[in-house]
């Protein structure tokens, strides 16, 4: 089974583009290490009606979305081995200033997660 890091962000609409930018050079990076694969993905259809919609949990202000990222690894060992080259490298080095940043990187979550179930 494969691992799996996920983020969930509340973005400024605004920023949407210089996300994009940002996340295009991320993707390539952790791929170039090794991930197997990597999404990005802008919220388009966010009033839930069962459990609790993504706005609501990240407190998305007016002119705010939200994202829903994930990278998948081999396995938890991959991921690590993956991430410590990433952080390394110097391509994202410009984009971890947190001024810099698209978002408010206090309200994003993230976690890696073990893949119980893959179809």
């Amino acid at each position: 089974m494969n691992y799996v890091d996920g983020f969930v962000l509340a973005v400024p609409k605004k920023n949407i583009p210089a996300y994009i930018r940002m996340a295009r050079v991320a993707a390539k990076v952790w791929r170039e290490y090794g991930a197997l694969d990597y999404k990005e993905c802008i919220g388009d259809d966010l009033d839930a009606c069962v459990g609790v919609p993504f706005p609501r949990v990240f407190k998305t202000k007016p002119g705010e979305t939200v994202v829903f990222s994930y990278i998948v690894f081999k396995s938890r060992a991959h991921r690590d081995r993956v991430n410590t080259r990433v952080m390394k490298d110097p391509r994202l080095a410009g984009s971890c200033d947190p001024k810099k940043m698209p978002f408010d990187i206090k309200r994003m979550a993230y976690g890696g997660f073990k893949a119980v179930v893959e179809a």
